[in-house]
């Protein structure tokens, strides 16, 4: 995708900030369009201009120690195409209560046009600032108890590694961050920056693309109620035999009718809803464990395993068995 300009990123900063996760977003972004450059010996073409910002301009003193300055105050920051929210590495209740100021330029951002993405802990702070109310979001496993009992109204997907509601993104923890920051490379810069970046970075090529990762459920936010019955249909039934036909008929519309409303609200097709509510499940099942690949495609509705795992290769670039493989959580 072309641009006249480098994309403004924001990494917010504050005390007791995880510093690795701070550093490593200012590397990640400021090196797109550099390093691979350099290695070519093609001219650099940075796609991103970066600045931590923190409240007041002031130095950030990192959960280990670290000291960081700060380029600008968050206060001056009028919008950016993306803010980051790193992790938070101290006592999340002391973070949050030491830096409630923060909310409101939160809250400020997020009527802009820019996206909103933050890292394990650093979802407290939206969910803090009411931004991911009736909303999907993920955070660290460990916090997962924490994050459900602090904000009820937040529709958490702690098993997900990155999720999407509108312009909001979260990544789980951990090694999720370069997932979070590669989808989100692509996203701005289109699929061949992404990868150049991954290789650069030495990151594992497959995390490269987020289909692995992606919920069909991303695809839900928005207001037409008929198209909503017909997906809670779809989720309810994915395992038995569903024609579109059929579907319109129990929603009083016609096919092409039901076609374009699931184009306009969902940007797929029913037939494409149902497969990927039916990969979904398939994920699900794998990343259990407790599933045979013999036996997958009968439990999500496909009579054939071999037109299934097409389907699922095409879905996600693993078959069912790379897949297992890469998420079950047997050992966990």
């Amino acid at each position: 995708m072309s641009q006249l300009r480098p994309f403004k990123v924001i990494i917010l900063g504050f005390d007791g900030v995880l510093g690795s996760v701070l550093a490593g977003a200012l590397d990640l972004f400021s090196f797109t369009g550099v390093s691979w450059q350099r290695f070519l010996n093609e001219a650099v073409a940075p796609r991103f201009n970066v600045q931590i910002a923190s409240l007041g301009g002031v130095d950030i003193r990192c959960s280990n120690r670290l000291i960081m300055q700060a380029h600008c105050d968050i206060r001056e920051v009028a919008e950016c195409d993306l803010l980051l929210i790193p992790t938070i590495g101290d006592s999340i209740d002391k973070v949050l209560r030491q830096n409630s100021e923060l909310l409101l330029h939160l809250k400020r951002l997020a009527n802009t046009k820019g996206d909103i993405a933050s890292n394990c802990s650093g979802a407290f702070f939206l969910a803090a600032a009411g931004l991911l109310d009736d909303k999907i979001a993920t955070t660290h496993w460990g916090y997962a108890s924490k994050f459900k009992a602090d904000f009820p109204l937040v529709d958490l997907q702690e098993n997900q590694f990155v999720t999407q509601s509108g312009n909001i993104f979260c990544a789980a923890g951990g090694s999720a961050f370069y997932d979070l920051g590669l989808l989100l490379i692509e996203r701005y810069c289109g699929r061949e920056i992404s990868t150049q970046v991954a290789k650069t970075q030495i990151i594992d090529s497959k995390r490269g693309n987020q289909n692995s990762y992606t919920n069909v459920t991303l695809h839900k936010p928005h207001s037409d109620q008929l198209v909503k019955q017909v997906q809670e249909f779809i989720e309810q039934h994915f395992n038995q035999p569903i024609q579109v036909s059929r579907l319109a008929a129990m929603v009083n519309v016609t096919p092409r009718t039901l076609n374009r409303r699931f184009q306009s609200c969902v940007a797929m097709r029913p037939i494409e809803y149902i497969q990927a509510v039916r990969i979904e499940q398939a994920k699900r099942l794998l990343e259990s464990g407790d599933v045979t690949i013999k036996s997958l495609a009968d439990q999500v509705g496909y009579d054939d395993i071999s037109s299934f795992t097409r389907l699922f290769k095409r879905a996600t670039e693993l078959t069912p068995k790379e897949y297992q493989d890469k998420f079950s959580r047997l050992a966990i």
